[in-house]
């Protein structure tokens, strides 16, 4: 089985809409993940975001929805900071969700990924409740645009975001499955993980990373192929659960992003597990 690849637009930090196309070229590739916050925000326009693409041989394949207020500084302020969970704004966030769902429409989109913030594992905590309700308010605001909605893993732990799954119980609801968050957060094996969240998983963020040695810490994200992912086996568990999902290269860390990415798209070819698009 071969998997489509593409590029995350936000690894590449580009603010304008013509070389953050070059950039996806340079990495290798002809497919992009678009981060949603600019069109949402009014700064890029969806028609000059067509054509940026169009002129460069780049299909937007998905797209990615940010949440307000996020703080990624240390665990314990993502924790309390991160997707859904801070009351404050999720009036906002509700809002951001239905301008991303319109976007992704206008766009031709059928599916955006975001984290929902750290799920509670104990079914009788009420925060647990209240973000499930959240969710799937969020999904039904999709649905009614004919977009899916994928949460990003790792945050909690796979068996926790499977019960959230059944409990949502929403059919364009599943899993961006991003196998160095589950090692950044410290929720377990990747490829276990992947095992369990199998049937469920829409799209896959290409990512590295290796275990933090101090508990309560980040863990530390690395070029893909340098860290403790196990590519092999993972694209092992991804043929035998016959997930033909697109595959998206993040890189959110170092200062060659475009190097870094190549080594990834170069390393994916090598396993023959992606076709050559370029």
């Amino acid at each position: 089985m071969k998997h489509r690849l593409g590029a995350c637009s936000w690894s590449l930090r580009a603010e304008e809409l013509a070389p953050l196309a070059d950039l996806v070229c340079e990495v290798g590739v002809s497919r992009v993940q678009l981060g949603l916050d600019p069109v949402i925000h009014g700064v890029w326009k969806i028609g000059d975001i067509r054509q940026a693409f169009s002129a460069a041989g780049v299909e937007v394949c998905s797209g990615m929805m940010g949440m307000k207020g996020e703080d990624y500084s240390t665990l314990e302020s993502i924790r309390e900071t991160g997707g859904i969970r801070p009351t404050k704004h999720w009036p906002a966030n509700l809002q951001a969700s239905r301008s991303c769902a319109k976007a992704a429409r206008e766009l031709g989109l059928s599916l955006v990924s975001l984290h929902a913030g750290f799920l509670p594992h104990d079914v009788s905590d009420p925060e647990r409740g209240l973000l499930i309700d959240r969710l799937r308010e969020i999904a039904d605001v999709f649905a009614a645009e004919g977009v899916r909605v994928a949460y990003e893993t790792g945050q909690e732990t796979a068996e926790t975001l499977l019960g959230v799954l059944a409990e949502i119980a929403r059919p364009n609801v599943g899993v961006n499955f991003d196998p160095a968050n589950m090692i950044l957060y410290g929720m377990g094996d990747p490829v276990a993980a992947l095992r369990t969240l199998g049937a469920h998983v829409f799209q896959v963020h290409v990512k590295d990373a290796t275990a933090t040695k101090a508990p309560g810490t980040w863990g530390a994200e690395v070029p893909v192929g340098t860290g403790d992912v196990d590519w092999r086996s993972f694209f092992d568990v991804l043929h035998e659960h016959q997930i033909g999902c697109d595959l998206m290269i993040e890189r959110e860390a170092g200062d060659q992003r475009v190097t870094d990415m190549r080594t990834a798209r170069e390393l994916l070819e090598e396993l023959q597990v992606v076709e050559v698009s370029r």
